[in-house]
């Protein structure tokens, strides 16, 4: 009688554990596969702790990229235009001041310009930005944007620092959609499936296409290349001082190893007398 209970309870074990292995192969994976790593010039490969540099090129590609596609809907708040030339921190990413001065005056995509005021007649005012003026904003308040966009669209600035994975999470969101498995169901009618978006729902379609821009220096504008190009300018946004960190960092270390190096001599000829 035990032996035929005991079979009778493996038997209901291994029907229990088909029925889930069942439902689990019906159901949807949510898992985010791995994050592919890039090479950035920033990190700088084996020595990326002290001589990683921003490649200015690529820098100025990623905010062509920005400027043209990302902030029709992605404020950066905590840069200002000034930033991008020789007196911003780090050194910017390569314009002279004239060509500051140009790029605020130019509005961005979205043609929008700065609130300033109030003039002589006590009315506020619209006009072309300046250097001095942060980077202008798609929307003019958070409820203005949810209104638009059904949600507030993240600020750009520290993107690559908010998101685990840094840049090669931000490089892997913007060429992670792929055609969706057939099992995939939307959440919500304007769900778009990405690999890597936690969930594969995510709200943003997609934003690059091959081409989307025309670079000045005539790179081929691939989604992969339009990517990394915007990467590595959202990477030298977040901290703008990085090179000079690390520069600084060089420094510190050279000096350390010296001052080692003559406090052993010191050390040993004050001692030699004495042994």
């Amino acid at each position: 009688m035990r032996k035929i209970l005991l079979g009778l309870a493996g038997l209901a074990a291994l029907g229990i554990g088909g029925a889930v292995l069942a439902q689990q192969e019906a159901t949807p994976s949510t898992e985010t596969p791995p994050l592919p790593h890039q090479q950035w010039s920033f990190e700088g490969g084996p020595t990326k702790a002290l001589f990683g540099t921003f490649d200015r090129a690529a820098l100025q590609r990623g905010f062509q990229v920005y400027s043209e596609v990302c902030s029709q809907c992605h404020a950066m708040d905590l840069l200002h235009y000034r930033d991008l030339g020789p007196n911003g921190p780090g050194g910017g990413i390569g314009y002279t001041e004239d060509q500051v001065k140009a790029i605020a005056a130019t509005p961005f995509v979205n043609g929008r310009q700065v609130t300033d005021g109030p003039n002589d007649q006590g009315e506020m005012f619209k006009r072309p930005a300046r250097p001095y003026d942060k980077f202008v904003a798609p929307f003019d308040n958070p409820e203005q944007a949810s209104a638009t966009y059904s949600a507030v669209p993240p600020d750009l600035s520290l993107i690559t620092k908010a998101r685990e994975g840094g840049a090669d999470y931000v490089y892997a969101l913007l060429t992670g959609y792929k055609t969706p498995p057939k099992d995939f169901k939307p959440a919500t009618p304007t769900s778009t499936y990405n690999e890597y978006f936690p969930g594969h729902q995510i709200a943003m379609p997609p934003p690059l296409t091959d081409d989307r821009v025309t670079y000045a220096d005539g790179t081929k504008a691939t989604v992969e290349q339009e990517a990394h190009d915007v990467v590595t300018f959202l990477t030298w946004a977040s901290e703008p001082t990085q090179e000079d960190r690390k520069r600084t960092g060089a420094k510190v270390l050279i000096f350390l190893v010296v001052m080692t190096i003559g406090l052993y001599g010191a050390k040993r000829r004050i001692w030699a007398d004495l042994h």
